[in-house]
């Protein structure tokens, strides 16, 4: 159990994943598969027991907005000054087990060696409630519609 590096035979149960736990804001598998390609070190499964039960995506992006829901990047861009985290969906038998806490802290730590000083994400479902106590903060409306918040938190 715990957070793995990504793989490209994982990228089915990968967005079957985010199709369950987003809904509406699920990303494609083709979604993924740009996230994995352009930045792998930022990819990664949460497993448990003999499956994928979660998945864990963010890369170096731009302070002032939220990449597009839905659109491919094409590329990090070079003059990133934050971090984001894309995104992090966990089945619901898989909470409580400490991967949301193992994924700020892995989260945290990759922005670090990247050399930036904060996260941000875009919270939905409800889900500013959990970042909160994980020590971010609502910052803006989250642009994916009513009841998405625009977070951030920082590094140290």
């Amino acid at each position: 159990m715990g957070w793995h590096a990504m793989t490209v035979a994982e990228l089915p149960a990968v967005a079957a994943i985010s199709a369950e736990v987003h809904g509406d804001y699920a990303e494609s598998e083709e979604v993924y598969a740009e996230r994995l390609r352009l930045w792998p070190a930022g990819c990664f499964i949460w497993e448990q027991g003999d499956g994928v039960a979660g998945l864990l995506v963010a890369h170096p992006w731009h302070r002032a907005a939220a990449p597009a829901l839905g659109v491919l990047l094409g590329a990090i861009p070079e003059d990133a000054d934050s971090f984001y985290l894309h995104d992090i969906a966990l089945l619901p038998a898989t909470r409580g087990h400490g991967a949301g806490s193992a994924a700020t802290r892995l989260v945290l730590d990759l922005a670090r060696q990247a050399g930036h000083c904060e996260v941000s994400l875009v919270a939905v479902n409800g889900a500013e409630r959990f970042w909160m106590a994980q020590g971010f903060a609502i910052v803006g409306g989250g642009g994916y519609g009513p009841g998405t918040y625009r977070m951030r938190r920082s590094v140290d």
